[in-house]
């Protein structure tokens, strides 16, 4: 075994822990914001949702990016962007 097989044999733990960190952090967090972009774009209006900041409301129009909710019970609209939307707790049939 020369040089090289030596080198390659003490990355190997290296390379091993960088393949499971792969498999336990970045990829179920891309799956995460995948499914959290996904139900972004599904929004309907009626829907109710809660916003990053935790502010709830239904949506009562949408736009390419920003919608607009209707908070309160006196009714008070607010625009918001898409992105900020955190969860829908409308549950939808899937089609």
């Amino acid at each position: 075994m020369g040089e090289m097989g030596l080198m390659l044999v003490q990355m190997l733990p290296l390379i091993a822990v960088l393949v499971v960190m792969y498999f336990l952090m970045i990829r179920p967090q891309k799956k995460k914001e995948k499914k959290t972009q996904e139900m972004r774009n599904n929004l309907q209006v009626g829907d109710e949702v809660t916003t990053i900041g935790g502010i709830i409301g239904r949506v009562v129009s949408l736009r390419e990016d920003t919608l607009v909710i209707e908070t309160g019970s006196d009714r008070s609209k607010i625009r918001i962007k898409r992105w900020a939307v955190q969860s829908c707790e409308t549950i939808h049939d899937e089609v």
